[in-house]
């Protein structure tokens, strides 16, 4: 495998090489579609995502939907990152139930997040001890984990005869910022196998991985076209299923 950091929101990365197929990806659509999130088997919310990607880096777009009784929420975000898969820039914004817009912008060795609560409010200025390649876990948006997980794939894994291997039960570390939140935390990502698991009345064999931090553990599936299909948060009886 010869997957970089500028490949790694491509999942064909992790394949055989393709010199023909680097070269073609000046754009090109990575992934789009959307997740459903179960609380206790009931949908809860939607988010609808897309990735692109060109010659220059990437761009993740995500709007997050809510309509539960009185707990609706809206909220957008962009990450920008550039061909070694850093930071270029995030934002986020709240249009339910506040209106907050919150941008990420690299600042020689750290980053800088800027919240604005609304015209005529000040923004606020914090400051991150982060470099550029720390990885955007944002509070709503599940996209931002299928790029962790591929980012752990371009560390140390292959294909080998059609079948992905990684160091099994080999944890890797993670720096990440949730903005949402304002706040940082290291976490640790590891392929687990193949599972076999049943999505809406058929059984799949998958593969899965297991993210550990300070905000719980979640469970993660992807298929062989290393596009995430569902999570598991067992503390927060919460499933998220690809539509």
């Amino acid at each position: 495998m010869v997957a970089t950091l500028g490949l790694l929101l491509l999942p064909a990365a992790i394949a055989v090489p393709n010199k023909e197929k680097e070269k073609e990806d000046a754009g090109q659509s990575v992934d789009s579609g959307s997740f459903g999130v179960f609380m206790n088997g009931r949908r809860v919310a939607t988010e609808t995502f897309s990735i692109q990607q060109d010659g220059k880096g990437s761009s993740v777009t995500s709007e997050f939907k809510s309509e539960q009784g009185l707990d609706k929420a809206l909220q957008s975000s962009e990450l920008q990152l550039d061909a070694n898969g850093e930071i270029r820039k995030y934002e986020w914004k709240e249009t339910l139930p506040e209106k907050i817009t919150a941008t990420v912008t690299p600042n020689d060795q750290f980053l800088n997040e800027q919240v604005s609560t609304g015209p005529g409010e000040k923004p606020l200025d914090q400051p991150f001890l982060l470099p550029a390649s720390t990885s955007i876990l944002d509070d709503y948006f599940l996209v931002h984990r299928e790029i962790l997980l591929w980012k752990y794939l371009a560390t140390g894994c292959h294909q080998e005869k059609g079948q992905l291997k990684c160091p099994m039960h080999e944890r890797a570390q993670f720096g990440t910022l949730n903005p949402h939140s304002r706040s940082s935390a290291p976490v640790t990502v590891e392929f687990s196998g193949k599972e076999k698991v049943t999505l809406r009345g058929t059984e799949r064999e998958l593969n899965r991985f297991d993210l550990k931090g300070e905000a719980g553990d979640w469970a993660f599936w992807m298929d062989d076209q290393f596009k995430l299909v569902r999570i598991v948060i067992a503390d927060e009886n919460t499933e998220v299923l690809r539509d």
